[in-house]
């Protein structure tokens, strides 16, 4: 078979289903001979993940319907491209979605797949008025979590995710957050359920500018979800 790759030189080590490899890939002025089905479509995908690029489509109506645009970054107002969205394919990459301009208001994670009526699926009253891309993130993840605002009262540090702080950490309230590594995803509610909020790395001293949530269960956004 023949496999032409990107531009690119950079040397890989990685699990693929199950098989450790490890190798570099070749500039694009060279053609790789490979033998073997199983080797091209590795190949194919560790490509994939080292350039990696976000695409969603959205369309005006259900069903993927309707006049549709093509998103390839962050986009704070839908208005100035169509003035209704409900339905959408993610292609690639994570991406945050808003139901108000400027990313405000109610906010959902949308993965790689296909939203016929995401409305629907997500219980949502507004359709998306704007979205934010994820960056995918590779190695460990870090987080510290405190009862209080500013970073005060009982205070617990994360690698993984939580179901309920409740039960881990006896933490009946999570007030403030500071994100050392990796993307998170916050819900209201235990076991991942009710309304979400993203965080990537930063220090966050209150929450009482986000409606009043009280998060109750954390989990990371992993790379295997690109």
């Amino acid at each position: 078979m023949l496999f032409r790759t990107p531009s690119t030189t950079q040397a890989v080590l990685f699990t693929w289903e199950g098989q450790k490899v490890q190798g570099k890939l070749p500039s694009s002025t060279r053609d790789v001979h490979v033998k073997g089905a199983w080797y091209w479509k590795m190949l194919a995908d560790v490509v994939k993940r080292i350039t990696l690029f976000f695409q969603v489509i959205f369309y005006e109506d259900r069903n993927f319907q309707g006049r549709s645009w093509e998103c390839m970054s962050d986009s704070a107002d839908f208005s100035s491209h169509m003035s209704r969205c409900h339905s959408c394919r993610v292609e690639s990459g994570c991406w945050m979605m808003y139901d108000h301009p400027n990313y405000m208001g109610n906010q959902y994670f949308f993965r790689r797949g296909e939203y016929a009526d995401y409305m629907s699926m997500f219980g949502m009253n507004n359709c998306i008025r704007s979205c934010r891309m994820i960056p995918m993130h590779r190695g460990s993840y870090r987080m510290r979590i405190y009862e209080r605002e500013n970073f005060m009262g009982q205070m617990h540090e994360m690698n993984d995710d939580c179901d309920n702080i409740m039960d881990r950490y006896r933490m009946s309230h999570c007030q403030s957050c500071h994100v050392m590594d990796g993307h998170w995803l916050f819900y209201e509610q235990p076991q991942y359920r009710g309304k979400m909020w993203y965080f990537r790395p930063g220090e966050y001293r209150s929450f009482s500018n986000m409606g009043g949530m009280r998060f109750m269960s954390m989990r990371r956004i992993m790379d295997s979800w690109y």
